[in-house]
């Protein structure tokens, strides 16, 4: 985030490793340190400080550089950034991810802490209202479940209500939550199989799950999630043009941030995105589609441009059916 960019940007992240590393280093190896964990132009503005000692930081000895902080040395958190955690203490998701006794614990400390913002502050004009019941602890405890079972590679069982109301169980492998905000909605990505190299994708809502166990079986080899979602892919992508006016370039990479994409420039001002995703993600892209506006055109691929037109269609129907219902108005 940009509000935290003095303390956490990148070329504090790479002298933080450089200076907590106890070992000595040489002028190279701080040079491929940097590079790995920077940005290309980052040696440039890095390297000649500590070695020239603009930055007293390091102490030569010889060919070789040592941190001059000591084991004890911590990093002060700032009062903005105590201001950020009472906000985000704040919001009824962050109790998915910790304990009542770390919740209390951490209310504690930043008692007098105000929050840098609160809930009602934000509007959300384009999210469904049915968002999952983050406080219920049946849902608490099946998302935990989860988590941990994903460190773990963990198999589990979930019980859990398909869209059509068929109540199923069925064995997998937490390997993602995602969350999203259009829905506001947790999503499990799941693997189904015994063996790693046969592993398919499910992707389940949390909601619908009546219950989760976690089993004894692990996966006993790594899996390659980026590829099997990559295998579940369309085979052709959503294809967009995109007119860069009223800043429509930027606001559409924000918008479908959450999809593997490739975009490249056409012209001047138009651009191509080709976005990647599988047939359940599709209801929710084509709603993310129908919301962004006039700048960005649908040119492919024909089944997702037959959908479109046919939800368009609906959409024509409903408001002609309303236009035309008439209106009883009371007299005296």
């Amino acid at each position: 985030m940009e509000i935290f960019s003095e303390i956490y940007n990148c070329y504090y992240q790479v002298l933080r490793h450089l200076l907590c590393t106890k070992a000595p280093a040489t002028l190279e190896e701080m040079r491929s340190q940097v590079c790995q964990e920077g940005f290309l132009e980052s040696m440039l503005s890095i390297i000649p400080k500590l070695e020239s000692g603009s930055w007293n930081l390091l102490r030569k000895d010889g060919n070789l550089y040592l941190s001059k902080l000591t084991s004890d040395f911590t990093v002060p958190i700032s009062a903005l950034e105590r201001s950020y955690l009472k906000a985000l203490l704040n919001d009824a998701r962050i109790g998915l991810f910790l304990t009542p006794s770390q919740t209390a614990s951490l209310g504690s400390m930043l008692a007098e802490t105000p929050p840098l913002w609160k809930p009602e502050q934000f509007y959300y004009y384009d999210r469904f209202a049915d968002g999952d019941p983050y406080q219920d602890e049946n849902y608490r405890r099946i998302f935990r479940t989860l988590l941990g079972a994903q460190k773990n590679r963990q198999y589990v069982n979930i019980d859990y209500t398909s869209p059509q109301g068929k109540r199923v169980h069925h064995y997998y492998v937490p390997a993602r939550l995602e969350y999203s905000v259009k829905n506001d909605k947790f999503r499990l990505l799941a693997l189904e199989g015994r063996h790693p190299q046969k592993m398919k994708l499910a992707i389940l809502n949390i909601s619908r799950m009546q219950n989760v166990t976690a089993t004894d079986q692990t996966l006993d080899a790594a899996v390659d999630l980026n590829q099997i979602i990559r295998d579940s892919y369309e085979k052709e992508p959503l294809r967009l043009h995109i007119t860069n006016k009223r800043n429509a370039l930027e606001r559409a990479m924000l918008h479908f941030a959450n999809y593997e994409k490739n975009t490249k420039k056409v012209d001047e001002n138009n651009y191509e995105c080709l976005i990647y995703y599988n047939k359940t993600m599709e209801t929710e892209l084509l709603i993310e589609v129908l919301s962004f506006g006039p700048m960005l055109k649908v040119v492919g691929n024909d089944s997702f441009l037959a959908d479109l037109k046919t939800r368009l269609l609906k959409q024509q129907t409903l408001q002609m059916v309303s236009s035309s219902t008439p209106h009883i108005t009371e007299t005296s």
